[in-house]
């Protein structure tokens, strides 16, 4: 999506543009050696991480090209893009960016002067995010590479491809630890109902036969999804999908969200983050441990199966925290729906994250690691930080194992490390469907 959209706005005014996902593309060294611009999508860490490598091949072919990032992580990450000990970035955008990337082509075809275009950072200039509502067109996707490159829908021992559509852009909640709030800062933009359904329809022809939408959170517009899903249900009966939303969203909407089921949602994410009422008020989540077994409850009310997703390691959870989340996952019978990479996340500190406001931050925050994107922080208990660290291990290793067996070895690694004997395994039941999921597992 972070290259359709640019695509469609820079084809309908003329530009020769060539695309290459580098997530599953090879670089595309000729085009990157011809271009004139070239723009580098940024909407998420590992896409950075991507984009630094593919920024410094495209140096090296073609040493007086511009470079552009865009995105929420190019934007945070500025200072490094443009100002490091080596500059890979000529230009960095961020917001609703894709008319300002146009004009940035126009300006730079007619070698105009770049200081004079708003929302354009360089390293002379910091300009805000652009947060002007835009007139999108379809997305232009035959240029990008086919849906079978991408992840599945798993279901019922079926793997079928899946599609990829926002309703939504920004969000209208703000979260200390989201990469969308220092750009958005608690606003968001619905994205017009026909171009959403006309792109779905796009899809769909291509072979999709699920649709994921990828909105920070997909009720911030109740009203906007509900008739979305509606006309989705009744133009392609037999599509699934699945969205991603608040605790609070789930909970306030409990009869909108028997209706999404009924159009053919088939699982929910939400990011429950933490069992830790401390933690989660540190997050500015906006719900609590209580609300999220409510929620779950409405989900399994309405037959949609939870994917939570979880950061289990920040600096004020303690070992105490981590045994109570993985009780409290036992508890609520969640095993087969947290993946066990979703036991290892430790909290990533961008420059310019909410985290960074909260009066006690010296306390916690060390140094600026700038070529990897984030703040560093060390836990008070050492203990937790080496916890973290054989979960990830774990991670890799069960990647291909059943739920049961991977959530075991976490379970005996934290209460080894706390000094107690683990509790019993629980062991996957003899007949057991999986619940409904992607075969990439989701995780900010």
């Amino acid at each position: 999506m972070s290259l359709a959209w640019p695509l469609a706005v820079l084809h309908e005014d003329g530009f020769d543009v060539a695309a290459a996902d580098l997530a599953v593309d090879d670089f595309p060294a000729q085009a990157a050696a011809d271009a004139q611009l070239v723009a580098i999508a940024a909407p998420m860490l590992t896409a950075l991480r991507i984009g630094v490598d593919a920024a410094r091949r495209v140096r090296a072919v073609n040493s007086s090209v511009h470079i552009c990032f865009f995105g929420l992580y190019a934007w945070m990450n500025a200072d490094y893009l443009l100002r490091g000990d080596e500059p890979l970035a000529d230009s960095v955008l961020a917001g609703e960016a894709e008319a300002e990337l146009r004009t940035l082509a126009q300006t730079l075809l007619a070698g105009g002067d770049l200081a004079a275009l708003p929302g354009v950072t360089t390293a002379q200039r910091t300009a805000d995010p652009l947060l002007t509502r835009l007139d999108l067109p379809l997305p232009a996707r035959s240029a990008l590479p086919s849906l079978d490159r991408y992840a599945r829908y798993m279901a019922n021992g079926d793997a079928q491809l899946s599609g990829y559509v926002e309703s939504t852009r920004g969000c209208l909640h703000t979260c200390r630890h989201c990469p969308v709030v220092p750009i958005y800062n608690g606003r968001f933009f619905a994205v017009p109902v026909q171009t959403v359904l006309a792109d779905i329809r796009q899809q769909v022809s291509a072979g999709a036969q699920h649709i994921s939408f990828g909105d920070p959170d997909f009720l911030n517009g109740p009203g906007h999804a509900r008739k979305i899903a509606q006309a989705l249900h009744a133009e392609h009966p037999h599509v699934t999908f699945n969205f991603t939303t608040k605790v609070e969203h789930i909970l306030e909407h409990k009869d909108l969200i028997g209706e999404l089921a009924e159009c053919g949602a088939t699982f929910v994410i939400s990011a429950f983050e933490s069992t830790s009422e401390r933690v989660l008020d540190r997050l500015n989540k906006g719900h609590t441990v209580a609300e999220m077994g409510a929620a779950l409850a409405v989900l399994h009310s309405a037959g949609l199966a939870p994917q939570p997703t979880w950061m289990p390691f920040t600096p004020w959870t303690t070992l105490d925290d981590y045994l109570h989340l993985l009780a409290w996952i036992r508890s609520q019978d969640l095993i087969p729906y947290v993946p066990v990479v979703q036991l290892s996340i430790r909290m990533l500190v961008p420059p310019g994250s909410a985290l960074l406001d909260h009066p006690d931050v010296d306390e916690w925050l060390g140094p600026l690691d700038a070529a990897n994107f984030t703040y560093r922080w060390d836990h008070a208990d050492p203990c937790v930080d080496e916890l973290q660290r054989q979960v990830t291990r774990i991670a890799e290793a069960y990647a291909d194992d059943d739920a049961y067996s991977a959530f075991a070895a976490v379970e005996r690694a934290a209460y080894a490390q706390a000094g107690l004997p683990a509790p019993e395994a629980v062991h996957a039941p003899r007949f057991i469907i999986q619940p409904p999921q992607l075969s990439e597992h989701w995780f900010c």
